[in-house]
């Protein structure tokens, strides 16, 4: 039996983080996807190519009205959250804002990291002003669903079908209204 992992903190993601939450981007997508994408699409998932990314989206989240946070179980980074303003086209992304990702290393689902990082970023779009928020959810990724609604999420009846990987995937949205309480949040 193994030990449980250390209890998760979140804080905000910083410069030098990028590695890790790449590590963690693509074994999350390798897991989750397994069956679901091309077993060689996902074999050839780089992780210096998603650092290089994120050391892209972690400055332009801040500016746009968002911010990246990760969950650090004793020196590693478990998971992370991505949220900012929505990019639908039917949104107002002065009021609707979205998680563009939250993703756990395999070991660390079960263990409540998850949820630890859905409430911050719904404290933090909340807090940023956002009176509500979507997400967007590979239709057959059912463990993600059933996370998402059990979070408060509900889907809003829209779907999406991407072909820009040369497979074709189909999400669905989801919804959340936020009740504003005027406590101001802070990442630690």
């Amino acid at each position: 039996m193994t030990d449980p992992p250390a209890p998760a903190v979140i804080r905000a993601a910083r410069p030098g983080d990028e590695p890790a939450i790449a590590r963690v981007h693509v074994a999350s997508w390798q897991d989750a996807y397994a069956g679901h994408m091309p077993a060689d699409y996902l074999a050839a998932l780089d992780v210096g190519q998603r650092a290089e990314a994120w050391r892209q989206r972690l400055p332009a989240a801040r500016r746009s009205r968002g911010d990246v946070l990760v969950a650090v179980s004793g020196e590693e980074i478990a998971g992370f959250v991505h949220f900012g303003p929505s990019r639908d086209e039917d949104a107002d992304p002065a009021r609707t804002g979205e998680i563009g990702a939250i993703y756990l290393r395999p070991e660390s689902i079960g263990h409540g990291v998850g949820r630890l990082l859905m409430d911050a970023a719904v404290a933090g779009l909340a807090a940023l002003g956002y009176a509500d928020a979507t997400l967007w959810v590979l239709d057959a990724n059912e463990r993600a669903r059933r996370f998402y609604e059990r979070a408060g999420w509900a889907p809003d009846g829209n779907v999406m079908t991407d072909d820009s990987r040369g497979f074709t995937i189909r999400e669905v949205r989801y919804h959340r209204p936020f009740e504003h309480h005027g406590a101001a949040w802070q990442p630690r």
